[in-house]
């Protein structure tokens, strides 16, 4: 039998010779044949593998015959599940937040994740892409690829076209299958959730926008609240601080777009009061019905198997208490202070509750537990045997308007530990010897909305007696015009200096046109960039594109295009190009302003220039590319200050932040124009 595996493998690297000759290569040309063979492990991932390659493997490979570094330990595991017939079958719905569907995802993402050569990596996707739950492939795949040390090179394709469904409404859905099966080619117009006698539909492009969604998703991806340091190969830095602030953002931006459309700031939920607004997803599960709705005004109820009301109160109060007292308790009785700057890291693993919570048992999962609960208020008791709802899946969170009620409410908490620390001094704020002369923008701030297509093809089934048709669907989505931050800057001192570049605006008024208290306003500040910089001796003219914000990334190329891309590659045995793609954790670029009004919407823009030297984690900060606003999951962060420094701490009087010449204000306005 080994003998028959050995003659299999041998065929199967001679009809796709890169494979097997350049399998322990590194980069070069067989990134493309990585990236090759991740396009068409996902390509119809509810289908038959089509890729002849990939069809040989998924017979052939056997998991067990690999080469790992926990001696197949992960694969035996998975093997003895499978064989025992214990793993969920394909065409059923798959959520993160469901236990044992976790632990079956991650099974397969720690046998890809401990494969040491491209043979037996590509040769398990094969394999567990035809025998595992698709959900659970994508997930594993998906997490796999970004942890992976075989796959730094490797560009994951968009989402929304692996997995439709989970970010297209079902009418769109609906009128793909119709185009399929009448081989009609078809774009079809995509409308956000709700409608016009319903405010939410507003800001609904915010909330729905696939970009954002693809954000938050690949942020969860990147530091997951399952991450297990004794099991990889590395510690993930200040993940609880990342949490905090990429949520923290997200809300930030949200309240800034509901001003933008006249709506008040989101109110916080509260387990003791009713969720005032109902969702009614219009989406539908690939496997298992449509999304739950909730109606307008429900009370929280206990939900079986999740949770009680009363324990989530009970949590929030042990939280509220270690706030108040300056720490938490470890498992061993141990007392953890969350007095300094770096408590914000440990309060947001006790929150969320990530594994690196120095005490779940007594803290619970705050963050977890809640999007259960609130997700599943549409059948708390199973009554009806109805999916996941919205709020249990990463990639449509954001579609319920409850989901930043929620945030709000975790925020507010987050603020409570951070307005109990002590204000920032004038001393940890001057940068000695440098000042900002002035700051302007290129051009008007201007948003609109664009239209953007994408590929339906994998939303809807295959039969190899139909053939595909071009099928898409396209939505309006946020953009705004590209502008330039000119900042002056001189630096008095006789030698160049390392300086941190830090660009923040906030709203200025809320939606009564009251102005926000400067203290207020920090605390709603959008972060817009970060970068690092010499300052010569003298003046410095700093021009800085809204294009090179280190918090944005552009969009992730079609699938088809990658496809394309790579296909050339592989065909020509060329390098694949794909540098500017590899990492999606930021925001889209498109993203970077609010949506502002037609009149403009005032905004405070600050810039504030701080010492490189003592900010610097790491060498070379200047020159550092691998950074990102949200985090760095395999390495040092290099930035030793508190995300969102020096706006992160209550400001008592704002004449502190005046009364130092490395930091600028100025007004300006947002403007949004109907039509382009």
């Amino acid at each position: 039998m080994k003998l028959l595996v050995l003659f299999a493998l041998v065929a199967a690297a001679a009809a796709w010779p890169n494979f097997g000759i350049m399998a322990d290569s590194a980069g070069g040309a067989f990134d493309a044949q990585k990236q090759h063979d991740v396009n068409s492990a996902l390509w119809k991932v509810y289908e038959d593998i089509q890729d002849p390659h990939l069809i040989q493997l998924s017979q052939n490979f056997d998991p067990l015959s690999g080469h790992y570094d926990d001696d197949g330990v992960a694969a035996k595991r998975l093997m003895k599940e499978l064989n025992e017939n214990r793993l969920l079958k394909q065409n059923h719905w798959f959520s993160l937040f469901n236990t044992r569907q976790r632990e079956e995802a991650l099974m397969l993402y720690d046998v890809l994740e401990h494969s040491t050569d491209w043979s037996t990596f590509a040769g398990n996707a094969a394999f567990f892409r035809v025998s595992m739950n698709e959900g659970e492939f994508v997930y594993a795949l998906y997490a796999a690829v970004i942890h992976s040390e075989l796959t730094q090179h490797v560009v994951l394709p968009p989402l929304y076209e692996v997995t439709p469904h989970l970010f297209t409404n079902s009418e769109v859905i609906q009128e793909a299958y119709k185009a399929k099966m009448t081989q009609t080619a078809a774009k079809i117009e995509s409308h956000f959730t709700g409608s016009k006698s319903n405010p939410e539909q507003r800001v609904a492009y915010f909330g729905e926008d696939i970009g954002m969604n693809t954000h938050h998703v690949t942020w969860h991806l990147e530091f997951p609240f399952w991450w297990d340091d004794a099991h990889e190969n590395h510690h993930i830095e200040r993940k609880g601080e990342s949490f905090f602030w990429v949520h923290h953002q997200l809300t930030v931006r949200f309240d800034a777009e509901r001003l933008s459309n006249y709506l008040d700031p989101v109110d916080e939920l509260h387990w003791d009061d009713v969720i005032h607004e109902g969702f009614v997803p219009h989406t539908m599960y690939k496997y298992g019905g449509y999304f739950p709705s909730r109606p307008d005004n429900v009370h929280f109820e206990d939900v079986d198997g999740v949770a009680r009301v009363r324990d989530m109160l009970i949590l929030e109060s042990r939280i509220r208490d270690a706030i108040a007292h300056g720490y938490v308790t470890g498992r061993d009785g141990s007392i953890i202070s969350i007095s300094d700057s770096h408590g914000i890291d440990v309060l947001g693993d006790v929150i969320e509750s990530s594994l690196y919570s120095p005490n779940p048992e007594y803290y619970g999962a705050l963050h977890n537990t809640a999007h259960m609960m609130l997700g599943r208020q549409g059948d708390p008791h199973g009554k009806f045997d109805l999916p996941p709802g919205v709020l249990e899946h990463f990639e449509t969170a954001t579609r319920d308007p409850a989901f930043f009620r929620l945030h709000k409410y975790m925020d507010n908490i987050f603020r409570e530990h951070k307005d109990s620390l002590t204000p920032y001094t004038k001393d940890e704020l001057e940068f000695p010897g440098v000042k900002i002369d002035s700051i302007s923008l290129s051009n008007r701030l201007e948003t609109y909305f664009e239209d953007f297509e994408y590929s339906l093809i994998n939303a809807v089934d295959d039969t190899t007696k139909v053939a595909d048709v071009p099928i898409s669907t396209i939505v309006k989505r946020l953009a705004h015009k590209d502008f330039t931050v000119e900042s002056v800057i001189t630096n008095n001192n006789e030698h160049e200096v390392m300086a941190t570049v830090r660009i923040f605006a906030w709203p200025m008024y809320d939606n009564n046109d009251v102005e926000f208290s400067f203290n207020d306003g920090r605390w709603n500040a959008i972060e817009m960039d970060k970068f690092w910089i010499k300052l010569a001796s003298g003046t410095n003219t700093i021009t800085r594109s809204s294009k090179d914000s280190s918090i944005t990334v552009p969009d992730v190329p079609s699938f088809q295009d990658l496809i394309e891309k790579t296909k050339e590659a592989v065909s020509s045995g060329s390098e694949l190009h794909l540098e500017e793609y590899v990492s999606g954790l930021g925001l889209p670029n498109r993203f970077l302003l609010p949506k502002g009004t037609t009149q403009g919407m005032k905004f405070h823009l600050v810039v504030f220039v701080s010492d490189g030297a003592k900010d610097a984690a790491i060498d070379g900060l200047h020159e550092n590319t691998s950074f990102n606003h949200y985090g760095a999951h395999n390495g040092k962060y290099p930035d030793k200050r508190p995300h969102g420094y020096p706006m992160d701490r209550r400001v008592d009087d704002k004449r502190i932040f005046s009364g130092v010449t490395n930091i600028k204000c100025m007004n300006v306005k947002v403007y949004h124009v109907e039509t382009q």
